[in-house]
């Protein structure tokens, strides 16, 4: 850390650098007046002990001139002066602390310089958060897909992102991706270095959601000991994500079209107008439009957070990325836990493409997972994969095959259902041995090729 010491009694500025130059980690220089300091105010140093008292300028005045230069500046006031109207007059100009010249000016000096440090070391890190997130929420990194359908919702976040005052509804099954479409959309616009606050709203108490969006005064009902901003105004300046708008309740709904319509909040209890500048981005797995003809919804705020519509597709109607994202899960789930990579088998990808996943991408998350797990080595077989639903292999006719493919999943459900004896399952469905021999052998050729497709492959990127 650079710290600047400006004091013209050069017996306190000796002490307080002889103070400070205990630690190696501090670079200081000394001055005598404020002129000097002042001409040296470029070198932007990180800390500045201030003198009151100085020959040719004011410490307020200097104060104020560190301030406008640059505000991160932190300026710790040395005074001989005991005085607490000028130390709070000080504080509120932009001052970190105020220490008076007495026996204990070495602790406290050392003690302020050391919050200091640490305040900034906090910010730093905080700083090094919001690049990572804004890195892990960017495009190509958050939403994984190259279908058809997820090409028409990128093109959607793309115009919401460019339009950082629309709100945006978002529509979908659970287990879609609704709040990652929401902090992409928040971490990609001129918002991002705002919060962005998500409130599931079918997860709070009736009776204290009112408080919880807009704040509370003290005293406001029992309970309420304390003024407490609500989460609008945690969110200003950025983005307040609503899940399952649909759930809420309909009297509070009025207060929320104010919201819309006026920008501008009152506390529970309170009477001051507060004005909010937040985006509002709402989410929900109903047809609200429906919800609307039903009266569970009033139709006046429906179209006041239409804003922009999209909807998420299930993962049904993206058969081109359940493979792209269960590798993409796959690879995240051993680097998480400091495992080889692994990869799936062309039986083990069949598998995958024959369910119907009803908890569509959250589900496909889990069900990756648990197979990287059970899984012996680098390689993910069919039976490695286990479907959460009881109905899973019995639901053959979720989606359109030919009957050859028909035969082939039943015939290889019997085989892991008996252990792999050809024997019986011939027996079982009534069909000859030769049709399930000649159905294992065009299974392990496949791999056979796939194998060597991967090996090329890795040839391929050594060479690279």
């Amino acid at each position: 850390m650079k710290i600047h010491i400006v004091e013209d009694d050069r017996v306190f500025n000796k002490l307080i650098e002889r103070s400070l130059a205990l630690n190696p980690d501090f670079e200081i220089d000394t001055y005598f007046d404020g002129g000097n300091f002042l001409r040296h105010l470029p070198d932007n140093p990180d800390i500045v002990t201030l003198d009151l008292g100085l020959p040719d300028f004011t410490g307020e005045d200097i104060l104020k001139r560190i301030k406008n230069y640059n505000p991160d500046i932190e300026v710790i006031i040395i005074s001989g002066q005991d005085s607490i109207t000028t130390a709070v007059n000080l504080l509120k100009e932009g001052a970190y602390d105020y220490i008076t010249k007495d026996e204990n000016i070495k602790d406290r000096l050392l003690n302020s310089v050391n919050n200091i440090r640490n305040k900034k070391k906090l910010l730093d890190e905080i700083s090094q958060l919001k690049s990572e997130i804004a890195t892990k929420y960017n495009f190509g990194n958050a939403i994984i897909g190259d279908s058809p359908v997820m090409k028409d919702v990128f093109a959607l976040i793309q115009k919401a992102v460019k339009i950082p005052n629309i709100n945006v509804s978002i529509y979908g099954d659970t287990g879609t991706g609704k709040e990652l479409v929401a902090k992409t959309i928040h971490y990609n616009s001129l918002r991002k270095n705002k919060p962005f606050i998500a409130v599931n709203m079918g997860a709070i108490p009736r009776d204290l959601i009112e408080s919880e969006l807009f704040g509370h005064e003290k005293g406001a009902f029992t309970g309420a000991i304390l003024t407490k901003k609500g989460k609008f105004e945690e969110a200003e300046g950025g983005t307040i994500f609503l899940d399952e708008i649909g759930e809420m309740d309909i009297n509070l709904q009025v207060k929320l079209l104010r919201v819309l319509q006026e920008r501008e909040i009152t506390r529970v209890g309170g009477n001051d107008i507060i004005k909010v500048n937040t985006r509002i981005i709402t989410a929900t797995n109903k047809d609200l439009l429906d919800e609307v003809k039903q009266g569970n919804f009033r139709e006046d705020l429906y179209y006041r957070l239409l804003g922009l519509p999209i909807h998420l597709p299930p993962l049904k109607d993206r058969q081109n990325d359940i493979i792209t994202l269960s590798q993409f899960f796959l690879n995240s789930f051993c680097e998480d836990n400091d495992m080889e990579g692994m990869t799936f088998t062309s039986r083990a990808k069949k598998k995958l493409l024959s369910y119907n996943f009803p908890g569509n991408v959250r589900e496909l998350k889990a069900i990756i997972e648990l197979s990287a797990v059970m899984a012996s080595d680098k390689k993910i077989d069919e039976e490695n994969i286990l479907f959460n639903s009881t109905t899973a292999e019995l639901d053959i006719l979720a989606e359109e095959m030919t009957l050859k493919e028909y035969s082939e999943r039943i015939i290889r459900h019997y085989l892991r259902l008996y252990d792999n004896n050809v024997l019986k399952v011939a027996k079982k469905l009534d069909i000859g041995k030769s049709t399930i021999y000649n159905m294992i052998k065009r299974d392990k050729e496949s791999e056979v090729e796939e194998g060597d497709e991967e090996e090329d492959a890795q040839v391929a990127r050594n060479k690279a």
